[in-house]
């Protein structure tokens, strides 16, 4: 295994709302950021800081004053019950396409989450959410629980403008946690905070899975079975098909890339926690588990790196970032994309929670020429995180960063 170190750094902190995985990409000679939100959102407010900043080197991008953002045109919200775009959006990691040699078609993979009352059931196409025992969300009794799905968006334009190609993984209705039994104040089920990168000619999409592994029934809700079924798991879309994505994904079955992107999969093993190392169901609201990938290739390591999150307490709290790596650059061979490290500690906090952990590349030479991001680093990478306390010290940004050694 690769080992690591974190090197101290003065504080480098980010001056816009950041929610997510931090995406990056080179567009032209210019490093571009896409951080932000953006849609229609009952519980908390709707929102339209989904902006991008860039720089000739990735320093100057993260140090752009709030000021120096720029608004994209984004597709507008359907209204309920109509086909379109619902809910809000977080754009997760950008996929570059490699046929386009100005580098301004980029693929979008967004994070987004709906409710109730944003998508509601619909009995003919299984789409949507029955408003039936709601469980309460992060801001109590007072708000429920969205449901996150994850979807693409494309611009031809190096991220001036967008067009919604829909979404491409969900959980449907019947999977969802209700009360009395939901208990973490955050998912009833769905999909969500995913980190995509290419290999071979698909892109493999690593994301959060929150619901039941089977048709949802309060009368035989069993946390073992539950447990199962959740962590960080795996699916893959032919790159041909990020154009028109919807129906095209596979998710890993245990087997292989063939469960249907509404169906069942399997999550990676190695990234579960044991229940005797207080792991456990997502529902429980006080059991640890792994989330928020952020996938990169190290050409310096030759191997895939992996930076997660992990909840231990209710409310998504969580005060560490975990490290692991899987060898196989074809991640389309066999196994290959389950083959992870178990996970080791990169950084902790105590008192704080760490979400959005992501490493993205420095301002030397070496990785302005070979133009890394967030998908593709080196020997050293800095190290970002979102810190907050829950009363309203909350910053983005970096103290850090990591050396590699092969």
């Amino acid at each position: 295994m690769p080992s690591f170190r974190l090197i101290p750094t003065d504080r480098f902190t980010f001056g816009s709302f950041v929610d997510c995985n931090m995406a990056s990409a080179w567009v032209g000679d210019r490093f571009r950021i896409f951080p932000g939100k953006y849609g229609e959102d009952p519980v908390w407010g709707p929102a339209d800081e989904l902006m991008f900043a860039d720089g000739a080197d990735a320093d100057e991008a993260f140090l752009t004053p709030l000021a120096g953002f720029t608004r994209p045109r984004m597709p507008a919200n359907a209204p309920p019950g109509t086909p379109g775009l619902h809910g809000a959006v977080w754009f997760e990691t950008v996929y570059q396409d490699a046929g386009d040699p100005t580098g301004a078609t980029l693929f979008a993979l967004y994070h987004n989450e709906n409710y109730p009352s944003t998508l509601p059931f619909d009995p003919a196409t299984g789409e949507g959410y029955r408003d039936e025992s709601w469980p309460p969300g992060l801001q109590g009794d007072s708000s429920i629980q969205a449901v996150p799905r994850i979807g693409i968006m494309k611009s031809s334009d190096g991220g001036l403008s967008w067009t919604d190609r829909g979404v491409i993984l969900q959980d449907r209705d019947d999977r969802m946690i209700r009360s009395p039994h939901n208990l973490n104040n955050t998912f009833p089920g769905g999909v969500g905070d995913p980190s995509a990168v290419a290999s071979g000619d698909h892109l493999y999409v690593f994301f959060g899975e929150y619901a039941y592994p089977t048709s949802w029934d309060p009368a035989h809700h069993d946390r073992a079975v539950e447990a199962e079924g959740q962590c960080i798991s795996v699916a893959r879309i032919p790159l041909a098909d990020l154009d028109d994505p919807v129906g095209r994904a596979r998710r890993w079955d245990g087997i292989a890339f063939s469960a249907p992107p509404d169906g069942v999969g399997r999550p990676i093993r190695s990234l579960q926690i044991p229940a005797a190392d207080g792991g456990g169901a997502v529902s429980a609201g006080d059991l640890k588990y792994y989330w928020g990938p952020s996938v990169s290739w190290n050409d310096y390591l030759e191997c895939w790196v992996m930076l997660m999150g992990r909840v231990d307490a209710g409310y998504w709290k969580g005060d560490s970032v975990f490290i692991s790596f899987n060898p196989h650059r074809d991640l389309g061979h066999g196994d290959n994309a389950q083959d992870w490290s178990t996970p080791e500690l990169l950084l902790q906090r105590e008192g704080r929670t760490l979400w959005y952990p992501s490493l993205q590349p420095m301002t030397t030479g070496e990785d302005v020429d070979a133009r890394r991001t967030s998908l593709r680093l080196g020997r050293r990478a800095r190290l970002f995180v979102k810190d907050l306390d829950f009363a309203g010290g909350d910053w983005y940004g970096s103290d850090f960063v990591v050396e590699f050694e092969r």
